[in-house]
């Protein structure tokens, strides 16, 4: 018998598409989309009530079907044009089905009723963190009152003790520290040119598919939350390896870009400059219903008034319809310091024929404070990533070479012990 049997498909591709997951996770369970599911425990709680658990959001939305696939939003094409169904339903309708299933395992992957219904949609294979002789690649766990995160670091070869310069790394929702190292080879950068490489882990237990809270206004707070966290693992590094207070940096991508928007809002102080790949700009969202109009382009860039303004690189492909790209021109705008500055546009193509505008903007000294790449024809991914890593597009500029390049043009910050 389908498995299926009884199941509007349609109205659950529908639903899935829509955003509204927990109607669409109801049909296929068999309830209605009204019902409400049994109480749930969070994971890591039990006993915990489902009405006090983090939010399980992600928006990180279907998996890719091999190594170093692009991420996308539900509706982008997974069959092959002119595929000849064989149980009488339509191209589209299997195509819906695909992405209904692959989107639902990835963001429900612990709940009843759909075990086995993604498998043979394609994940991609990890290969090994390459580390190079006289390198560390290790794991370290940083703990405060708004809890514990445990983060790799990269200590490249050529350190002997000198000051360096050091770069935080804030994964994608479903991603960890390693996926997110051989995505971006920001390793390898790390050795090329000698600097420390952070890369905070969000566990399950804060957000079902490791999304940073990016839309929680608790985590948006400078001494609390996650923004406590992940300063917390700054100054750990700092501190473990004596690196340059005044070159620190932030960057990442999609949750991970939104977070580290979030840090140079609340601790501008201690980083130099960052890094945002496909996010959204600080307080963007405070609530689910407000994150998803954001990630749709609705919202604003909250001014940052008094705050000081940090330098900033963004990246985003206008054909991301996971988080659109008017976020990277918010971005751009909430990080523009007080005073005229002088802007310079290109036009290029990546050797894997990607092309680009490149807006470069400086202040009177002659100093670049904010540049800004709109990848053309790019979705939700990492411009020039590893095939090795989710959320990569190896066709695009190389965003972790620019991103480096870029931060070290700054130093600034303090060694701030405020978490």
């Amino acid at each position: 018998m389908n498995a299926f049997s009884g199941i509007d498909m349609g109205e659950v591709t529908r639903l899935t598409r829509a955003g509204q997951l927990t109607e669409a996770m109801a049909l296929l369970q068999g309830r209605s989309p009204s019902a409400q599911p049994q109480a749930s425990t969070s994971e890591g709680a039990p006993g915990k009530d489902a009405s006090t658990a983090r939010p399980a959001s992600t928006i990180d939305m279907v998996a890719p079907r091999a190594p170093g696939g692009a991420w996308t939003a539900p509706g982008f094409g997974l069959g092959t044009a002119g595929e000849a169904p064989a149980d009488g339903t339509s191209p589209s309708e299997r195509q819906g089905l695909a992405e209904t299933l692959r989107s639902l395992r990835e963001r429900f992957p612990k709940m009843g009723g759909i075990s086995g219904l993604g498998d043979g949609l394609g994940s991609p294979q990890r290969a090994p963190i390459p580390v190079p002789d006289g390198a560390r690649y290790e794991e370290r766990t940083f703990s405060n009152a708004a809890g514990s995160r445990t983060y790799k670091v990269y200590v490249p070869s050529g350190y002997t003790g000198q000051a360096l310069p050091l770069v935080v790394m804030l994964h994608g929702c479903t991603q960890s520290p390693d996926d997110f190292a051989s995505g971006t080879r920001m390793n390898a950068l790390a050795e090329e040119q000698t600097f420390l490489v952070a890369y905070p882990g969000q566990p399950q237990s804060a957000n079902m598919q490791k999304c940073w809270n990016w839309f929680n206004a608790a985590d948006q707070q400078r001494g609390s939350g996650e923004p406590s966290l992940i300063a917390g693992i700054a100054q750990d590094v700092i501190r473990e390896f004596s690196a340059d207070p005044k070159r620190v940096y932030v960057a990442g991508l999609s949750a991970g870009g939104a977070a580290a928007a979030i840090m140079a809002a609340t601790y501008p102080d201690l980083f130099s400059a960052i890094g945002v790949h496909s996010g959204l700009p600080y307080g963007a969202a405070k609530d689910m219903p407000s994150a998803f109009a954001a990630m749709n382009g609705g919202g604003t860039a909250q001014p940052l008034g008094a705050r000081a303004s940090v330098p900033t690189i963004v990246f985003h492909g206008d054909a991301d319809r996971t988080v659109n790209a008017a976020n990277g021109d918010r971005i751009i705008a909430q990080s523009k310091p007080e005073g005229a500055l002088g802007k310079v546009v290109t036009r290029g193509e990546s050797p894997g024929g990607m092309t680009y505008t490149r807006s470069v903007q400086s202040d009177p000294s002659g100093r670049e404070v904010l540049e800004q790449w709109v990848l053309h024809g790019a979705g939700h991914a990492w411009s020039g990533g590893s095939p090795n890593g989710t959320y990569t597009d190896p066709r695009g500029p190389d965003a972790s070479r620019e991103m480096v390049r870029f931060f070290m043009a700054h130093a600034g910050g303090s060694d701030t012990r405020q978490q």
